[in-house]
């Protein structure tokens, strides 16, 4: 694999549940290290047009043909906008990958699914459609889904992607410039 592939890492920004969208960043990034690009769209917070926007954000952007490789921060934007990963790769032909600090308790996410929506069982059911596996870095251990890749060109490029700590750098980056359009400055951790 060439070391100086294009990842492109997507994170929502901050919101509260009285505000109505949250925007949502993708950084390209050539790896291991150099930002090309930053683009940008809006979800609604516990909407259900996070897949519809994505595609539409990479569809209209120059980047989207050398891309080799989607990164999310989790399997949903702006609370519970769950992204449907399948779709995802599927319309454009780029594996697709949900990182997480910690593993997914999907009993807590059902229960909460369930006092809170009405379509909870296909937003569970999307969510589930990709088991996170664990991965380890030089740090603590992530966990990792993914579509369209094989694991060990997985593990390459989360090497190649990780400058310190434990996520990717691309995936760090694309949370401090969400989070600073949402409420004015970085805040937390991605």
């Amino acid at each position: 694999m060439k070391s100086q592939i294009r990842i492109l890492a997507i994170d929502d920004g901050s919101f509260s549940f009285e505000e109505i969208k949250t925007p949502v960043v993708g950084v390209v990034m050539r790896l291991p290290g150099y930002i090309e690009g930053v683009m940008t769209t809006e979800v609604e917070i516990d909407g259900n047009n996070s897949t519809k926007q994505l595609i539409k954000m990479l569809k209209n952007s120059r980047y989207l043909d050398q891309l080799k490789l989607i990164m999310l921060d989790g399997v949903a934007l702006g609370g519970f906008n769950v992204i449907d990963v399948h779709r995802l790769h599927e319309e454009l032909d780029i594996p697709v990958i949900t990182v997480t600090r910690d593993k997914p308790d999907f009993d807590e996410i059902e229960k909460a699914l369930r006092k809170y929506f009405d379509d909870w069982e296909p937003r569970l059911a999307m969510m589930r459609s990709i088991e996170p596996r664990e991965f380890q870095t030089d740090h603590t251990p992530i966990w990792v889904g993914s579509v369209g890749i094989e694991p060990d060109t997985l593990a390459e490029i989360l090497k190649l992607a990780t400058v310190q700590g434990a996520l990717p750098e691309a995936l760090r980056i694309s949370h401090l410039i969400a989070s600073a359009i949402s409420r004015g400055e970085s805040r937390g951790r991605a």
